[in-house]
Parts: structure tokens; sequence; C-alpha cells
């Protein structure tokens, strides 16, 4: 995502905070379950709508391929989108703003929402993958057919700015959503085998950092930190933290009580990471969370003037106070490697062993 879609309006924060509090504490969230070492849980209220699953991926079945954020100005990515895809044994459509630009945004409004409610709407079309990333995905929210993604379900992928999509779709319409490689990502083997396990296998995996050989005593990188340790259970929710953030006080924002929070990001100053962080709070995003699991913080520096707080001294002002589970370092946001995290299903994470457990299928 680039630097200059950083929407966070931090003027606003406690004014939209009063009333998105009340309204997510109100709502509740899904059954959610915090277990931090040495003390009970508490369990969430009942989800308002019920959890919709879409048909899994089987080869042979056709992938739609969206633009419903920024455009792509060059010719390769779509190039790697379709191979990457058709080397996985699906076919892919292309919807017909795929192309299109406007400005930054890969076609208007009503193009980039059309293209998704007629993915959705076109019965030979079995899963719906963005292309790629960019800004602009807030815009489209109020013009997407809910009540007919409800009716004809399908695999809904994307991540970065279709944090707003995935997100909203979730809460609109129950249907398990994915935070998961895109299109024209770097389609490893890490990252296609955690997509086939979810969405053609219907497994229930536990997901796990790959800690590769070094020539060192002890591995330095994919690791992940244990900020408060124990095992928490409920709905995930979240994706990157400036979307997020900017979908405070909506309709489209989730329901956090009882959830699993997850956040990552990417070319942010490390203040405005502390802001948006503080909205969240501000908001009400934070009371009654079961857990949190936060993967990468790609690029984000101190910037320019006397100095910051460290990235790690920001997470544990945040997070540690609540009092749940929480870990750090987990494989998914803007790097190679990527899970695919199952928007809205109920979850296991274990913040001292580093993993998030599925405890039931993403897919039907």
């Amino acid at each position: 995502m680039p630097t200059d879609r950083r929407r966070f309006l931090g003027r606003a924060a406690a004014l939209v905070g009063s009333a998105a509090g009340s309204a997510a504490a109100s709502a509740g969230a899904g059954a959610g379950t915090a277990l931090p070492a040495g003390r009970a849980g508490c369990t969430a209220a009942a989800p308002a709508l019920p959890l919709l699953r879409a048909p899994r991926l089987k080869p042979g079945d056709t992938v739609g391929l969206i633009s419903p954020s920024g455009a792509t100005f060059e010719r390769a990515p779509y190039g790697w989108a379709i191979e990457s895809l058709q080397a996985m044994g699906l076919q892919v459509r292309e919807a017909p703003h795929l192309r299109g630009r406007y400005g930054s945004l890969g076609g208007t409004d009503a193009e980039r929402a059309g293209d998704v409610n007629a993915m959705f709407a076109d019965p030979a079309v079995d899963g719906i993958l963005a292309l790629g990333g960019g800004n602009g995905g807030n815009r489209i929210l109020p013009l997407i057919d809910y009540a007919a993604i409800r009716r004809h379900p399908k695999v809904l992928g994307g991540y970065s700015d279709l944090t707003a999509l995935i997100n909203a779709v979730h809460q609109q319409t129950g249907l398990v959503t994915f935070h998961c490689p895109m299109g024209a990502s770097e389609w490893n083997a890490f990252s296609v085998g955690w997509f086939r396990a979810a969405l053609f296998d219907a497994a229930t995996p536990t997901l796990r950092n790959q800690v590769e050989p070094e020539d060192a005593l002890v591995p330095r990188n994919h690791r992940t930190t244990t900020l408060r340790g124990g095992r928490a259970r409920g709905p995930l929710v979240g994706g990157n933290l400036a979307v997020l953030s900017s979908m405070a006080g909506s309709a489209y924002w989730p329901r956090f009580q009882g959830a699993v929070l997850m956040l990552e990001e990417v070319n942010e100053y490390l203040y405005r990471v502390d802001r948006m962080l503080s909205q969240l709070k501000l908001a009400g995003a934070f009371d009654g969370l079961a857990g949190v699991v936060l993967g990468a913080f790609t690029n984000c520096t101190p910037g320019e003037g006397y100095g910051a707080l460290t990235l790690d001294e920001i997470l544990d002002d945040w997070f540690k106070p609540l009092g749940v589970p929480v870990y750090a370092g987990a494989e998914f946001g803007h790097i190679a490697h990527k899970f695919t995290l199952p928007i809205g299903l109920p979850v296991e994470i274990d913040a001292d062993a580093g993993t998030l457990r599925y405890l039931e299928p993403a897919v039907a």
C-alpha cells in the first residue's frame, strides 16, 4: 500500500470513538474466549448474523480477478496473476474494469463496485480475488450488493487495502472472507500451501511461521515474540491498521467484542502507527478483545524529528495492558510469506507457541 494513502485524521478520534465504542459494545461479535495463563476467560455475545461459508475451490474452478482499490500501471502483474492461478489448476476471468483507471484508482467507484457485484452474480465464477491493493477501497463499500452476496456466497480474498472489503462483506453478510495473497502476489510454496489448505482442502490448519535454516546458533528471521502469554479463542477480524482505523464508526467496521484482532502495516512513520492504535482504542475496538496477533510492520520507521518510540514500545504500550494473549511477528502483511487468514471464522491463538489455529473449516 503506498505511503500517500495514509488517511488517519487524529482530530476526529475521540468524537468518532465514543459513538463507535458504544455501538460495538451493544452489537456483540461472536463467541470469543481469552485464556491467558493463570486466569479464566470470558465469553462474548452471539454474532448478529449466522456464519456463512463459501463452497471450497477445486481444480477447474473459475476465479474472477477484480481491482476494487488501486489501479495497476504495468502489464507484468496481470500476467503473473493469471499464470499463478492457472498453475494452481484454476481458470481466470477478468472483471470488466480489471485494467481500468480513474486517477490512482482501478476505475470509478461505480465501476469497481460493479465489478465486485458482477463477479458475485455470475454463476460461472466460483471465487473472487483482488489483483492488488492500493487505496480507495472504502469508497465502494456503500455500493456493494450485500444481499446478493449472501444469496451467492463465494470465496473472496485479498489483503492491504482489501481490509475494507473483506471486513465489510463479513460484517454485512456473515460470509467468511480471506486475508490472503492477491493475484499479483509472490505465490511461493509457503503462501500456496496455506492457501490450498484453507480454500481447496477445507482443512483446519495450525498456522506457524516457517523458521528456515540459517548460519547462526539461533535463528533470527521469521521469529514470533510473545507480548503476553496464553491462549485465546474468538472470531478473527482486522487486517491493515490504517485501513481498519479509517473505517471507525461506520456500518462496515467489524465487531470486536470477543474477537481475535489481527493487524499489519507498511510504510508508516511510527508516530502514525501509535496514533492509529490510539484511534482504535478510543473507538472501543480494544474493549473486550479475546486476543491479538500482530503481523509484519514493514518499513515502519521513526522518520524525521527528535526521535520516536520504537515499534516494540508502541506495541507494548497498547497491547500489554489489555490483559489478553498477544503475540507479534506472524507471517502476514506486506512480506513474501503470507498465511491465509479467515475473517470471521472462530480461531484459537497460542501466544506462547506463536500459532493460530482454525477451529472449523472456513469453506464448505
